[in-house]
């Protein structure tokens, strides 16, 4: 079902979405934790400008 889903997200004039990977450092450990969030293409290239 997943195939189809992101079939109808491909459809001409639909909006084209992202995932966008964030590495978040623990300021108590110093380790590296990863955060995934799916957003528009605009909203992805607003993130990677800061």
């Amino acid at each position: 079902m997943a195939k189809k889903v992101v079939a109808t997200l491909k459809k001409e004039g639909g909006q084209k979405f992202a995932k966008v990977v964030k590495a978040v450092r623990n300021p108590k450990t110093g380790a590296y934790t990863f955060k995934q969030e799916i957003v528009t293409e605009e909203v992805a290239k607003e993130i990677l400008k800061n």
